[in-house]
């Protein structure tokens, strides 16, 4: 019996709710799977923790965290506390503390669901996007000086390091390398951002030599909102900075359908520490108690730890239980369903439960 330590932390908004949905369907898929176990336990860490202690988290979490195999992530924010106070008191330290530098994110349309784009059906729309986790945009470094005053001065410096960005290119190369197209796309903004992006593109291609099997090209970030939208059959793996991979693989979530089924997964590749696993839609304060949360996203993120935890059969059942319960359309209204939480739950562990494959 193989044995999985899993921390939970459901935090905010709708967080908890997906969370225990995922919790249940991983119980029954372990029932089901026979010679494997999933200890869950559960951290209550979030706004409402920031509400009585004045911080995120303890000082101690990731002592705490630390010896668990991998972290299920709700979702982090609150209408009452500053965006900035939520995600760098919860999800950033733990992204940073635990060298997660692989953020990844497969989009595809599922069965039964809809995607905006015209005539693009199951199929036509299947990318993973890698985004660089640890530095960038979001390296945490700047400052405001003068607050307040007319000549107030705020700087967001953003920091390129040789050894990350050739680790994140490394990283989508083998990723795309071990997918049936072996094409990669790297995004950069290297013409107007001269230094940092035009590292990114040198090393790019050092790091290509050494993958002759994988075809790849650059695209500037703007343009490829562009091809996005109208060529989506022209891109399989893509990589990208910590902000332009940030933005494009919502907007790659919502040419699926909806962010409500985009998972994510943040990375520590050389496995020195937990990993993380969350869904992408955030924390949707405003359907959060009404049942009507799409639990997929989260779903699909308990794939990704199971594959990661090198569970891939386990991995496999769920995901075909998850696309057999979107065909049937059983889906919640945010793919245009009328579906609860609780429904969908309940069919993915029926879908488990009767998979004889």
């Amino acid at each position: 019996m193989r044995t999985h330590k899993i921390a939970a932390i459901p935090a905010d908004g709708i967080g908890p709710e997906v969370i225990d949905a995922g919790c249940t369907v991983l119980s029954v898929l372990a029932q089901r799977m026979g010679d494997m176990q999933i200890d869950v336990t559960p951290f209550d860490w979030g706004s409402d923790h920031y509400r009585t202690h004045g911080v995120m988290m303890p000082e101690d979490a990731l002592d705490q965290l630390k010896p668990f195999d991998a972290i299920y992530f709700g979702a982090v924010g609150a209408p009452d506390v500053p965006d900035h106070v939520t995600l760098w008191g919860l999800r950033l330290p733990i992204c940073q503390g635990f060298d997660q530098y692989a953020n990844v994110r497969p989009t595809k349309i599922l069965p039964g669901v809809t995607s905006p784009l015209r005539g693009v059906e199951v199929g036509d729309l299947d990318w993973v996007i890698v985004r660089e986790n640890s530095e960038g945009e979001y390296s945490g470094h700047g400052g405001r000086a003068h607050k307040g005053m007319p000549e107030e001065v705020a700087t967001e410096v953003a920091i390129f390091t040789r050894v990350g960005v050739a680790r994140i290119m490394r990283y989508a190369f083998t990723l795309a390398q071990s997918r049936p197209r072996k094409f990669l796309t790297v995004v950069t903004k290297s013409n107007a951002q001269r230094f940092g992006m035009v590292m990114w593109d040198e090393i790019a291609a050092e790091v290509a030599q050494d993958f002759p099997d994988v075809t790849w090209d650059k695209m500037l970030v703007d343009a490829m909102t562009v091809r996005m939208v109208k060529n989506p059959q022209s891109l399989d793996t893509i990589v990208a900075t910590n902000l332009h991979a940030d933005i494009l693989s919502d907007l790659a979530g919502a040419l699926a359908g909806s962010l409500g089924v985009a998972p994510t997964a943040n990375i520590d590749p050389e496995r020195r520490f937990p990993s993380m696993f969350e869904p992408i839609h955030g924390s949707a304060f405003d359907i959060t108690g009404k049942g009507i949360a799409n639990p997929v996203a989260t779903f699909w993120t308990a794939c990704q730890m199971l594959d990661h935890l090198g569970e891939a059969d386990a991995a496999a059942r769920l995901m075909r239980a998850v696309e057999k319960v979107c065909a049937e359309g059983i889906v919640t209204p945010d793919v245009g369903g009328t579906a609860t939480t609780q429904d969908v739950t309940d069919a993915v562990c029926a879908a488990i439960r009767g998979d004889n494959t």
